[in-house]
């Protein structure tokens, strides 16, 4: 019998996801102990935009426990990059043509965690080619690990997620977050006002990757936000394209790694709800 060939997600019978499931749960095991013993806080482009030395430190634990693993692979960090959506851009563009890149933010949600909200999360993915093969959503705090590869499903705990069965908006429970930006938060806001009272409810709870990855297991029904960046969202989008779900841009087009303004749901309400955010 001819012997099988290995598929590409393997280097050396080293498994990405394996990889990335251990550096998450490290990270996330290490910022928890960190928990309420913050001694500086900086700001990055507002006093809603915000670092902390636990975020510096996971972002290097990150990335050694990936070079240990993979040294010439690319990694892109919210921390190694310049704040404001210009340098996002230009990161990502920079990155763009390595053949396996990480893509890291080591504390997403860094406002709850500074303020002690539990609800916060540490997001990996790993990129081929401009394709995210791997995402890793980690919640320490209710020790949740969100996994997805590409082909293969998307699991929470080793147990196979989905997203929501809803059929319509109407009996849909949604999620966003206040963006940064010139326009941003006035263009999402009016989304907000239009959408209520076309809902079941809307929640805002300060970490997009973790939304993501809720509407992925299916506790919510959707999300949408304005002006992310690619370590907030593509370990989030391949967990729900991998449970069912339909992630675009805001204007309808298949989800890249380039994407900001994002709308996430299962297949039923996508469309009702990317019409809804164009009327509103």
């Amino acid at each position: 019998m001819a012997e099988l060939k290995k598929p590409t997600y393997q280097v050396t019978g080293k498994s990405f996801t394996a990889v990335a499931i251990n550096t998450a749960a490290k990270a996330g095991e290490w910022i928890k102990s960190k928990l309420g013993d913050i001694s500086a806080i900086d700001q990055k482009t507002s006093s809603r935009d915000l670092v902390t030395e636990v975020d510096k430190g996971a972002e290097k634990m990150i990335r050694n426990l990936i070079h240990t693993h993979f040294p010439t692979h690319a990694i892109l960090g919210e921390e190694g990059v310049e704040p404001g959506p210009e340098a996002s851009i230009q990161a990502l563009q920079d990155l763009s043509e390595s053949e396996f890149l990480w893509i890291v933010d080591p504390v997403d949600g860094t406002t709850n965690y500074i303020h002690g909200f539990p609800f916060f999360c540490v997001s990996l993915a790993l990129a081929h080619k401009g394709e995210v093969i791997v995402g890793v959503v980690y919640d320490p705090v209710r020790d949740e690990l969100f996994v997805a590869e590409k082909g293969k499903g998307a699991y929470m705990k080793g147990k196979r997620i989905s997203v929501s069965s809803e059929q319509t908006l109407s009996e849909s429970l949604v999620a966003t977050g206040f963006p940064g930006g010139p326009g941003m938060l006035e263009r999402n806001i009016a989304q907000m006002l239009y959408l209520v009272p076309r809902v079941r409810n809307i929640r805002t709870s300060g970490s997009a990757a973790l939304h993501l990855a809720y509407v992925a297991a299916g506790r919510l029904s959707a999300f949408w936000e304005m002006n992310l960046n690619s370590w907030d969202i593509a370990a989030g989008a391949l967990l729900i394209q991998e449970a069912g779900g339909r992630v675009t841009d805001i204007d309808g087009k298949p989800f890249d790694l380039s994407v900001r303004h994002i709308v996430a749901a299962n297949k039923h309400i996508h469309d009702e709800l990317h019409t809804a955010l164009a009327q509103a």
